[in-house]
């Protein structure tokens, strides 16, 4: 029977599910994305309609070389990687001019221990990106002593709604596990109200606290701003915590990271377990401060998958990372 167990963010990590290259941009006007929290250039995105292998086949190569060379890594370390199917041409057509992902795999899903979470995503062009994932839940969740949920689907909101409707919203990025404890970030640009108020509900017969964090309205989600490498060790960017660092991480050693950097997303590598983080040639100098500490950094070039909005944890979404 497969294992689905996810203690925290850095015990070691056994099976985790590795994200597809596929994406369709909405055909409204590009002022109109909401794509301000990009840290790199995202000029390539600047075509209504566009799809990635059919507009950008160059730029879709390098994007799926970037993650099979994460794959690879991550095999090396005796990891197990599962993929998503790629999304149909029925899927595809059904987002009638909202456009399509299926780019990163940590936002649709949640895994808090052996509950698995579908979520509820903010932008429209992403709300069917779960769907792909759903041969992995059938084959390796269901069977296994889990609990599988989904978040309600959010309201459709009105034209020219800014915030996009009431939700409620839900991201993986937002959600970073540390035992008992489960920290859920806020920026307006992803989870929201609602969605935290269902997973504290959903979470407190489990014994589970969730504890909100705030974040500078500039930054996408929570593992944008901060990472937990091993127990008592974290890459921060104290500037996008509107509250500060979490009292119940005030006493860890930190790696302090700009704005600048955090968007460009230099605090989302990740741990293979406590000795061993994953990180991209971009942020060599946050690896000497790891490896400072003992920690052993391994470098994977995704610069045009950062380019996207995302790293090495949104790349990725564990089912099996315990002890």
């Amino acid at each position: 029977m497969p294992e689905v167990r996810v203690d925290d963010e850095f015990s070691t990590l056994r099976t985790v599910v590795l994200s597809r290259s596929e994406l369709g941009l909405p055909e409204t006007p590009p002022e109109t994305w909401d794509t301000d929290f990009l840290g790199g250039d995202a000029a390539h995105a600047a075509t209504p309609g566009a799809d990635l292998d059919r507009d950008l086949p160059d730029f879709a190569r390098v994007l799926r070389r970037e993650r099979e060379e994460l794959g690879s890594l991550l095999v090396s370390h005796g990891v197990e990687v599962l993929f998503p199917r790629l999304l149909t041409d029925q899927e595809k057509a059904v987002s009638q001019g909202r456009g399509y992902a299926n780019l990163f795999v940590r936002d649709p899903l949640i895994t808090v221990g052996n509950l698995v979470i579908e979520g509820s995503l903010r932008f429209p062009y992403r709300r069917g990106e779960v769907l792909p994932l759903r041969d992995v839940l059938r084959e390796r969740v269901d069977p296994a002593a889990s609990v599988r949920v989904a978040v309600p689907v959010p309201e459709v909101p009105d034209p020219g709604d800014a915030i996009l409707g009431s939700g409620p919203f839900l991201e993986g990025g937002d959600v970073l596990v540390l035992g008992r404890r489960v920290y859920v970030g806020t920026s307006g640009l992803a989870t929201n109200a609602a969605g935290i108020a269902w997973l504290r509900k959903f979470l407190a017969p489990y014994g589970r606290v969730v504890e909100e964090v705030r974040l500078h309205p500039g930054m996408l989600h929570l593992d944008c701003a901060l990472g937990l490498v091993r127990e008592g060790l974290m890459i921060v960017c104290e500037e996008a915590l509107l509250d500060g660092v979490p009292e119940s991480l005030d006493s860890w050693d930190s790696i302090p990271v700009s704005f600048d950097q955090a968007t460009a997303l230099a605090a989302n590598g990740l741990p293979l377990n406590p000795r061993t983080y994953v990180t991209d040639p971009e942020f060599e100098d946050v690896g000497e401060r790891l490896e400072a500490f003992g920690v052993r950094v391994e470098y994977v070039d995704l610069r045009a998958t950062r380019s996207l909005g995302g790293a090495f944890r949104c790349s990725t979404q564990p089912l099996a990372r315990y002890g």
